[in-house]
């Protein structure tokens, strides 16, 4: 197969052609141009190797978005996630990098108020070098009816609009719940607590993806197996796992947490009461963010494509400036499992006199 040739400093030691891109993906000149301008009939999958080897090659992409702005705002949620895992930085990074790629600009704002948001929307809206709004995980009602308004595309990243007048790229939250529910029953577990901090709606979603598992059959599901926290904060988990423990026994053999932060919590948590991970109890936890290698033990997790997150809301942006006329869409990217340490076989019985 036919290589670009490279310079001294390993970048491409000439222009990069379509013909390029289509011989390195084993496609044709006319694919090539259709995933790269965002133009219909290429499969998705197709599309995303065509865009990885078009940055491997340091191709630029043909963009209506070249020269323009990007407004990002920031919801209060996404700043106080920001301040503590790696999920919007994440997200963020993804953004950023396809933008490079586009020529486009960034310009960002947290938000804080729906006043503050709408003085921003305005100023924009006037602004002609903006092309459009993205909006970082955003579910407070009156922010999103402001934003339903812009005059411009918006793409609500890590979130949703209930009426679905605004387009928004997020995770498959209920489906890598109900991912990660068939793995633990597929080791044997059948009472599997779920630890969540309830509230936004991508969150729900994951409460509701063990649910459909939980009473897949028929089922009835335990109320009791469902503990909602204050906060996201590991030692909300490992206090209301331990009061838990305390109150009703060792009753269940698996925790399925809606975040790795409450993961680790859980894991702290059975540490304190002498109960060991995986052999007593298993835990899986939900993004994927690298320091859960590090947990004690390895914490498995359905890892959210964070960065491909934010990539997929700007070209879902750069598609909605190609026309006005464009219904809104609400996308949804897989996650995967990553096996660690962290989960095991379900035990023959459950203790009853745990700690």
């Amino acid at each position: 197969m036919r290589t670009v040739p490279s310079g001294k400093s390993g970048k491409p030691s000439r222009r990069i052609r379509l013909d390029d891109l289509a011989t390195a993906c084993g496609v044709s000149v006319a694919t090539v141009s259709r995933a790269l301008s965002g133009a219909p009939g290429v499969r998705p999958e197709l599309v995303e190797k065509i865009q990885r080897k078009a940055q491997e090659f340091r191709y630029t992409l043909p963009s209506t978005l070249a020269g323009q702005r990007l407004l990002i705002l920031a919801s209060p949620a996404a700043m106080e996630d920001y301040a503590r895992s790696q999920f919007t930085l994440n997200v963020m990074q993804g953004i950023e990098e396809r933008v490079r790629l586009l020529r486009a600009e960034l310009v960002t704002q947290a938000i804080t108020s729906t006043a503050q948001e709408r003085e921003a929307l305005a100023e924009a809206a006037a602004d002609p070098r903006v092309a459009g709004l993205l909006f970082l995980t955003l579910d407070d009602e009156d922010m999103l009816a402001a934003a339903r308004h812009f005059p411009k595309p918006v793409v609500l990243v890590n979130g949703d609009d209930p009426l679905m007048r605004l387009s928004s790229v997020a995770p498959s939250n209920r489906a890598a719940a109900a991912m990660a529910t068939d793995y633990l029953m597929r080791l044997g577990h059948r009472r599997i607590l779920f630890l969540s901090h309830r509230g936004r709606r991508t969150i729900e979603r994951r409460v509701e993806g063990w649910r459909d598992r939980m009473t897949a059959g028929g089922a009835v599901l335990d109320p009791q197996l469902q503990i909602d926290l204050s906060d996201w904060l590991p030692d909300r988990a490992s206090e209301a796992l331990r009061k838990r423990v305390d109150s009703k026994g060792l009753d269940f053999t698996a925790v399925l947490c809606a975040s790795d932060s409450l993961a680790l919590g859980a894991l702290q948590g059975l540490a304190t009461l002498g109960i060991a991970v995986p052999q007593d109890v298993s835990v899986l936890g939900m993004d994927g963010l690298a320091q859960g290698a590090f947990f004690s033990p390895p914490l498995t997790a359905l890892e959210i494509p964070m960065q491909h997150i934010g990539a997929a809301a700007v070209d879902l942006l750069r598609d909605l400036t190609l026309g006005t006329h464009m219904p809104a869409r609400r996308i949804e990217l897989a996650c995967r499992l990553v096996e660690r340490q962290s989960c095991g076989p379900a035990p023959d019985r459950l203790p009853q006199n745990a700690g």
